[in-house]
């Protein structure tokens, strides 16, 4: 996209801004806009006059954003997308002509469930298309807002006015624990999941109670955490080679399976987790976002119909 005001500002500089911040690197971004490193390096340097403004600086072996370049970021991505929008051709272009990459937020098990067939799924109908997975942070951001992230995925708590929400699923939590934990043997009570053995807990802010401690509190029970870590995957081997009960949902059966961990029904009242995506309105008319949603949309469904239906919780090893 060539596109230049009569008053010497010359628009291209947006999207050369827009690939810099994605890369954060003027080789990654020459490549990405078929330039030479002298080339882009002077574009960054014209990008630099222009806002008054260094825009990337040395970290290290890295070059990282500044204050005002993560401030215009969003507004930059949103022009951008505009002009696209604005200069292409046919709405219905050729995806396969696309040239993106778009950032998915949302826990672990998300690439995990659904990164293959996306994957399959882009190289078939967008090859020019890369996407990108980011872990969620300990701390709440306006990811979308902000243009960090293209779309977020997950149990969502996002509470920006201006943020579009879609729910797609349902899911669940159930109880994992090594095969053969003493935990499987006979009923399981609500007393018996609480005292008899030792708890681990996922959380990406480190906290060390969560539902399943409420619902216990509600019966007069107590269950002892003995720790916390980030990740469910992180999880699923600490539990394989320890004696711990830990919570894992339904995104996560297929990878307890495949480490030989058994799933169990856990036997309180837990409350349902509502997945869904979240998504910038000014992605609304974007053709590549629109095919990420559709995509994703469809690969969830297929996944909630078809994997977790099979890989639900049993009764023991």
């Amino acid at each position: 996209m060539r596109v230049t005001q009569s008053s010497g500002l010359d628009l291209n500089l947006l999207v050369a801004l827009e690939v810099l911040l994605e890369e954060q690197s003027v080789g990654g971004a020459a490549r990405r806009l078929h330039l030479s490193e002298p080339a882009m390096s002077r574009t960054l340097g014209r990008i630099r006059k222009a806002l008054g403004d260094p825009v990337l600086v040395r970290a290290g072996r890295q070059m990282v954003p500044t204050p005002r370049a993560l401030a215009v970021r969003a507004e930059v991505s949103a022009v951008v997308e505009r002009a696209r929008a604005l200069f292409a051709p046919d709405r219905d272009a050729d995806l396969r002509t696309v040239r993106r990459t778009l950032t998915i937020i949302g826990h672990d098990f998300i690439a995990a469930a659904c990164g293959p067939a996306l994957f399959e799924r882009a190289a078939r109908e967008a090859p020019g298309v890369r996407v990108r997975f980011l872990a969620e942070s300990h701390v709440d951001m306006p990811f979308l807002r902000e243009g960090t992230a293209d779309l977020e995925v997950g149990v969502l708590d996002t509470t920006a006015p201006e943020v579009h929400v879609e729910m797609l699923h349902e899911d669940r939590m159930a109880g994992v624990v090594r095969a053969g934990h003493p935990l499987l043997e006979g009923e399981l009570t609500a007393e018996r999941f609480a005292t008899e053995a030792d708890h681990l807990i996922v959380s990406r802010r480190g906290r060390l109670h969560g539902p399943v401690d409420t619902a216990l509190a509600e019966l007069g029970l107590r269950r002892r955490v003995v720790g916390a870590v980030g990740t469910f995957p992180a999880s699923l081997f600490v539990l394989r080679d320890t004696d711990l009960v830990g919570l894992i949902s339904g995104w996560g059966f297929p990878l307890a399976a495949a480490l030989d961990l058994v799933t169990f029904e856990v036997p309180l009242p837990l409350p349902p987790l509502p997945l869904g995506m979240a998504w910038h309105p000014r992605h609304d008319a974007d053709p590549a976002h629109a095919w990420l949603r559709r995509t994703l949309r469809e690969v969830l469904v297929g996944w909630s119909s078809d994997g977790a239906a099979g890989q639900g919780p049993s009764d023991g090893p």
